[in-house]
């Protein structure tokens, strides 16, 4: 048959399946080492030259190995000078720049003059000299490497080695073989996963880069295992218990792995920056099957409900071990395991909160809502949303790739909302860079800039399509950004690290510089209505009746009649509407310079029906005027308070000794709540727990118990939430001393 006679169907069909993945071959010698848990065997012996025809020549005159201690125990001085002595691991834990010991016995005494031995450490499959995957380290000044070395002492034929691994030195799970130098060749231990180790970020240590110069904060944003996440509203902050777990066993290993997963070359793992804006692609699951996947639908039928996980250990033990990501995830949650890997390693880090979170749709510093000509909300037409809180994390680190004075804290965040660099990532970009305007610098200085920066604007929409600026609100968004205070159960209000107070010269110097940059801000002033509509704040319980008194203030020496629109709505917490629940119209004339009081009344089971979780109900009041065809605009969040449950603890309070945790629960409703989960957990004294419950009918009480044995001192906190599609983010926690 000839090309002419050709039909389509001829044609070879497109190849189906999953996408082959690119290779290095013919590209590198070897393969690109991306993957920790890849080894390569290093030979027992290494011959000089080409070996002899008999195998190993007599070597009963040198020295041979005969043990090696890693000084490993928790109770060791390797763990406790490191701050790694709460790491549940069989393994060494270490941080860079910093000494730690090692003992060697020799099969005889060592002697200086005539031995020749060094302690090797290999990382990841191909380990080379020049890529910092393959150290030697020497025992005499004379010979030294990049990590130093030195005998610390001897006695007998045992010798304690002290190894410094240099303060930019790759972080991961490193082995160390002992080799000893031979007229022949170099004799080396066999493999033996007893001489694994694992080598951290130190914050402790001046020349590291993630050096932290304060005591205080370096025990909160590292060391401590249990934190509190703030949410609700900036007027009425909840709080939410989180155990980050980053010393639990296994936990090590599955941050590690994430770089695994994300084929991340061993050699950029030393890098802070690098390491982080890795692992805030790798925490979601959007385009790298990273580790949670994000859900706001409400519907968490195939995994665990956002509100119901008390800490990260399940979170990702599960990841390591199923290689799938885990569901579910909102943005507290990617903050909390984003931390735990980030205090894990080593870097300091703390969830932030930042209160009326902008993310607009069009990348300008603007969120737009518009109006109708009546002045009632256009829905089909508002895009932009603002989220009723954002949780965000921020690390601690130098920005050499910055100009001087942008270093310290950096925001990440692993929430999935925009790509950067062609993947769902934010950061790390310098707090200092985004109070100042520098939104050039990276990394994504700009969108964290426009998330408390923005402005939101009322649009009034003409029946020809045009619109007009109506009323302009400059303070609403990043009302205030929260973290929890070093060494306390209090907030910390951090808001004026992210942005000048509101109204000063400052300010108007950082809006103008970035839009210098690109940014765009609404100019226009619009002249303020001479009515104000003023929404009060109210502390509701979820499925109780309540009255709103909308206050309208007229501040004019004439009489005002304004058409107003007041709304009631289900709100998912990043703002958008779940539906309306209510809409009133009322007419409301008033005195000049007078108040006038508008009641409404809202009954429980109008918003019951619709209510999401979080239990956010938003309310929007607009109008206008009709004297002055001005606009008149508030809005409101109530967060809906829930029931709390009682958890207690009784026992000794010692080290090894049982003790037993009880959670119980009254459901408040008069209908039953079904597919109930608790979970209850304790770091240092109790494993994740799990208890489920096909119903708890109306008014009914439960009382779920566990036991359990803590493994160490200290205080400490038994943490436990209450899930299930009816009733969202229930929880309680106790405190608890473990005495030795």
């Amino acid at each position: 048959m000839s090309d002419r006679d050709a039909t389509p169907s001829d044609v070879p069909p497109p190849p189906t399946g999953p996408r082959p993945k690119a290779t290095s071959r013919g590209r590198t010698t070897v393969p690109v080492a991306s993957d920790n848990s890849d080894i390569t065997d290093v030979p027992e012996f290494e011959f000089f030259g080409l070996p002899g025809p008999r195998g190993l020549p007599p070597l009963t005159e040198y020295l041979d190995i005969l043990e090696v201690d890693m000084m490993r125990k928790p109770n060791e001085s390797n763990k406790i000078q490191h701050h790694t002595m709460y790491y549940n691991s069989d393994h060494l834990v270490v941080r860079r720049g910093q000494e730690f010991q090692v003992k060697v016995t020799f099969n005889r005494p060592y002697d200086s003059a005539r031995d020749k031995f060094a302690l090797e450490f290999v990382i990841g499959s191909s380990p080379q000299f020049s890529k910092g995957t393959y150290i030697p380290v020497f025992p005499t000044k004379e010979r030294q490497s990049s990590w130093e070395g030195r005998v610390v002492s001897t006695s007998g034929n045992e010798v304690t080695m002290g190894i410094t691994p240099e303060a930019n030195c790759i972080v991961g799970k490193y082995h160390m073989y002992v080799a000893v130098a031979t007229p022949f060749g170099i004799r080396r231990t066999r493999r033996d996963t007893s001489r694994n180790l694992y080598i951290l970020f130190n914050p402790w240590v001046a020349a590291d880069a993630v050096y932290l110069d304060d005591e205080t904060e370096r025990e909160e944003c590292v060391m401590t295992e249990i934190g509190i996440i703030y949410h609700g509203a900036y007027d009425d902050v909840s709080e939410r218990n989180w155990n980050y777990g980053q010393f639990n066993y296994g936990v090590l290993d599955a941050c590690l792995y994430i770089m695994d997963k994300a084929a991340m070359p061993i050699t950029n793992r030393g890098d802070p920056i690098k390491v982080t804006r890795k692992a805030s692609a790798m925490l979601n699951s959007r385009d790298d099957e990273g580790v949670l996947v994000g859900n706001w639908s409400g519907d968490y039928t195939y995994g665990v409900a956002p509100t119901s996980w008390t800490g990260s250990t399940d979170i990702l033990l599960t990841y390591a071990s199923s290689k799938m990501p885990v569901c579910y995830a909102q943005c507290w949650v990617y903050a909390a395991v984003f931390n735990t890997f980030l205090r894990c390693l080593g870097i300091p880090a703390r969830v932030v909160t930042n209160y009326y979170s902008a993310h607009d749709n069009d990348g300008n510093l603007k969120t737009d809502i518009i109006l109708d000509e009546n002045g009632r909300i256009d829905r089909n037409r508002t895009k932009d949303s603002i989220w009723n809180y954002h949780c965000w994390n921020e690390c601690y680190m130098s920005r050499p790739d910055l100009p001087p004075g942008f270093g310290g804290w950096q925001v990440v965040d692993a929430t999935p909302q925009e790509t950067s660099d062609g993947m769902y990532r934010c950061g790390p970009a310098s707090v200092q860079a985004i109070k100042h305007g520098q939104i050039c610098f990276p990394f994504d200085a700009a969108f964290v800039f426009a998330e408390v920066n923005s402005d939101v604007v009322f649009y009034s929409r003409r029946r020809d399509g045009t619109m007009d600026p109506v009323k302009v609100n400059r303070t609403h968004v990043g009302r205030m950004v929260l973290t929890k205070t070093p060494g306390e159960l209090t907030r910390r209000d951090i808001t004026d690290q992210y942005k000048f107070s509101e109204g000063s010269a400052e300010e108007r110097t950082v809006l103008e510089k970035a839009e210098e940059f690109g940014c765009k801000r609404e100019k226009s002033d619009p002249t303020l209505a001479d009515v104000d509509v003023v929404l009060p704040t109210l502390e509701i319980s979820v499925g109780n009746d309540f009255e709103l008194n909308v206050e309208f203030v007229n501040r004019s020496d004439q009489e005002r009649t304004v058409d107003a629109y007041i709304s009631g709505n289900v709100v998912y917490y990043t703002g958008v509407t779940s539906s309306e629940f209510m809409f009133n119209t009322p007419t409301v004339e008033i005195k000049p310079n007078k108040t006038v009081k508008e009641l409404v009344e809202v009954e429980s089971k109008i918003y019951m029906r619709d209510l999401v979780e979080q239990a956010n109900l938003h309310f929007i009041v607009t109008g206008k005027v009709k004297e002055t065809g001005q606009i008149v605009t508030a809005m409101k969040v109530v967060t809906l308070r829930n029931p709390k449950l009682t958890v207690e603890v009784s026992g000794g309070e010692k080290v090894n000794e049982e003790m037993m945790a009880s959670v119980q629960f009254t459901n408040p409703f008069t209908f039953s709540l079904e597919g109930v989960s608790i979970r209850m957990e304790g770091p240092g004294i109790m494993s994740p727990k799990f208890k489920y419950y096909s119903l708890i009918p109306g008014g009914s009480s439960l009382t779920w118990t566990e036991f359990f044995t803590p493994q160490r001192t200290g205080t400490t906190r038994v943490i436990a939430t209450l899930d299930c599609p009816a009733l969202r983010q229930v929880s309680g926690q106790v405190s608890i001393t473990i005495k030795p």
